[in-house]
């Protein structure tokens, strides 16, 4: 599986096979459980604590892909003009469409994330993960926040 097939699907970054979240479904309760290890390799999927307060920073920089992506497909499909108000219409689309994929943003944002610091590996099977020596079970206990 390649790298982009991987994020898509919320694999784990370093066998490219295993489930990052414990539900495949974006829209349904507990959308947002993690597997401690992927089933696959084992590779933490927590590597220290408060580890995913940097998803805040790939959710905003995708926010704004979007954003822009629909600014020009509204701009070439309907078209903005300060004659009307179109441009209101489109912070309003906007929105609802941001708020739809939120789900979405908040899953893929964690799969990115934890790909910046765990890369593939190709001999998964017989080397180990890197255990990382910065995980307290006891504060993972009180940061950890299930959706």
């Amino acid at each position: 599986m390649n790298y982009l097939t991987a994020l898509l699907t919320n694999r784990c970054p370093r066998c490219r096979e295993g489930n990052i979240f414990c539900n495949d479904s974006t829209y349904k309760k507990g959308f947002m459980a993690m597997n401690v290890d992927c089933p696959n390799c084992n590779q933490p999927t927590e590597i220290e604590v408060g580890f995913y307060v940097g998803t805040g920073y790939v959710s905003y920089a995708l926010t704004v892909a979007i954003s822009v992506a629909s600014f020009i497909a509204w701009w070439i499909l309907i078209g903005i003009s300060i004659d009307d108000n179109r441009v209101f219409w489109w912070l309003g689309f906007n929105g609802l469409l941001l708020v739809a994929l939120l789900p979405w943003l908040m899953r893929i944002s964690r799969t990115i994330w934890l790909s910046f610091f765990v890369r593939y590996n190709q001999n998964w099977q017989t080397e180990s993960p890197k255990s990382t020596g910065r995980v307290i079970k006891e504060q993972m206990e009180v940061v950890s926040i299930k959706f």
